[in-house]
């Protein structure tokens, strides 16, 4: 499973890229607008540090619109992956990004029919929502398993990036049922290292080396 960064946070993905660990990086505007900078130098900086796809967004509302927003993004690097929002428009400008060789990243995906439609218009890429399905009481893996489903049966090449990930358990079951990618802040990056138990080992560790004669 690859997994991605889900921020704008060029600092961030510098220290994760580092660890040889960051397959990706995914960014919206709400996380370009956390960070307080230029969307479009925020992308050509990430472009540089991790040598994978990275998600930019549109925010054209209708299908002419976001290809147009599609064509300039995908002039700054190789590696860019448009994202584009999960509306008929939407799935419109999919269709032509997939014939000029536009690869694109469906977002705000919360059931499988929508994900399947995604796949079928071309997407190279399709996010479902789990965090915010579960915020309202809907199983946000289920649906994810559930579009899984769907595209193997009819091989599409589409993957899955598992998003609004709100816990390492969510990483955890990503990985079980076979998502292709799973994108997480950088407080659950973090947070997939951590164990007490291993604390506690390397704590027990160190205590005990004192302890051993010195020559």
């Amino acid at each position: 499973m690859k997994i991605f960064l889900d921020t704008a946070d060029v600092e961030e993905i510098r220290q994760a890229a580092d660890m040889g660990l960051v397959d990706g990086v995914t960014t919206n505007p709400s996380l370009v607008a956390k960070a307080g900078r230029v969307y479009r130098e925020v992308v050509e900086e990430i472009v540089e540090i991790v040598d994978g796809p990275i998600s930019a967004e549109v925010i054209g509302e209708m299908a002419p619109a976001m290809v147009a927003e599609a064509r300039e993004l995908a002039k700054i690097h190789k590696n860019i992956v448009v994202k584009i929002p999960m509306t008929p428009e939407g799935l419109k400008a999919v269709k032509i990004c997939k014939a000029e060789g536009i690869p694109t990243n469906v977002t705000l995906v919360f059931q499988p029919l929508q994900g399947l439609l995604a796949a079928k218009a071309g997407a190279a890429y399709v996010s479902p929502f789990v965090g915010r399905l579960d915020d309202v009481c809907q199983d946000g893996m289920e649906m994810v398993a559930e579009l899984g489903t769907m595209l193997r049966n009819y091989d599409y090449d589409t993957e899955i990036i598992v998003a609004s990930v709100r816990h390492p358990l969510h990483v955890a079951q990503s990985a079980i049922m076979g998502a292709d990618i799973v994108t997480v802040p950088m407080k659950v990056f973090r947070q997939m290292f951590n164990h007490p138990l291993t604390d506690k080992g390397i704590q027990a560790f160190l205590d005990d080396y004192q302890k051993i004669p010195k020559a």
